[in-house]
């Protein structure tokens, strides 16, 4: 099993990582101000897992509502830890709750794997960034329908931070999952030549008419698929469901420093696209599949 973030010993562990694929290491916070800068920095990352880490560093805090904003604050697109972060903090006890956060996520990833392992089983599947155990509370939300499904996997690597070249392959060679990892500019190749039957990504905010912000590069894979019809789906649980963003154009983008792409020239690195609901052939939940249309009744 692979653990993200522990509680122990009255302290919150946090696996590194910045460090993976070569090393396997747990930062120790005791603090909130530590947790935000594991958050800040990528240590730890993946829109569920931020909401159960930051549920969670709100048990060491002193100051609830000060932390909270904080937390809220290190991570503007990822409407999870906003939603988890407020969630504990109605909480009497936020220890109790953050287990309860974690605990259910867990339960969403398998109920999302169960819904969505049937649309690609077997299949050859594309997939961004990294959406397994490393991103969530569970086996993942994209990464567990591939898991689920044994399907033979095409991974981005996912620049400049190379997620999915360092945090997929590594969940993929963990768990006995056929992989590959492809450059990104090669992804629309890959779709055609590789005759990739499926695409699928997870999503760190999605707005009520169904646009959807991911990693940057979400928004080309799926045109690629539309213009070579083939299936792009997003598998994410409810709680990314941001019912008071009408559309994408709502959706805050984090901008990330320049020198992640260039340590010589000026660069804009945005961490984050949206993908518009008309090239997303269909939502996997913990509710079942749902088309874009549809996201507005969760």
């Amino acid at each position: 099993m692979i653990h993200p973030v522990r509680w122990k010993n009255d302290r919150l562990e946090i696996l590194d990582q910045r460090l993976l694929p070569y090393k396997e290491k747990y930062l120790v916070c005791r603090t909130v101000d530590q947790v935000v800068d594991a958050i800040k920095t990528l240590a730890v990352r993946g829109a569920p897992l931020l909401g159960v880490t930051g549920a969670y560093a709100l048990a060491l805090a002193k100051d609830r509502p000060a932390a909270a904003k904080k937390l809220i604050a290190s991570r503007p697109t990822a409407v999870n830890l906003r939603w988890a972060v407020e969630r504990t903090l109605k909480a009497a006890d936020p220890l109790t709750e953050a287990r309860l956060i974690h605990a259910e996520d867990a339960a969403m990833c398998e109920a999302i794997a169960r819904h969505g392992a049937p649309l690609l089983k077997g299949r050859r599947v594309l997939t961004i960034c990294n959406t397994g155990a490393l991103a969530t509370g569970g086996i993942g939300t994209a990464f567990g329908v591939l898991l689920r499904a044994r399907a033979d996997v095409y991974a981005l690597e996912t620049r400049p931070l190379r997620q999915g070249a360092r945090l997929t392959m590594w969940e993929a060679e963990k768990t006995g999952l056929k992989a590959h990892v492809i450059p990104d500019g090669a992804a629309a190749a890959c779709i055609r030549e590789k005759k990739i039957q499926g695409a699928i990504a997870g999503a760190d905010r999605i707005a009520r008419n169904g646009d959807a912000a991911n990693k940057i590069g979400t928004f080309s894979v799926a045109l690629a698929c539309h213009a070579l019809k083939v299936p792009f789906y997003i598998a994410a649980p409810s709680s990314t469901v941001d019912l008071k963003c009408r559309n994408g154009g709502a959706i805050p983008i984090e901008e990330r420093a320049g020198t992640e792409v260039s340590d010589r020239f000026p660069a804009w690195n945005p961490a984050f696209d949206v993908t518009p609901a008309r090239y997303i052939t269909a939502f996997i939940t913990e509710r079942g599949i749902l088309k874009p249309g549809e996201i507005k009744t969760l």
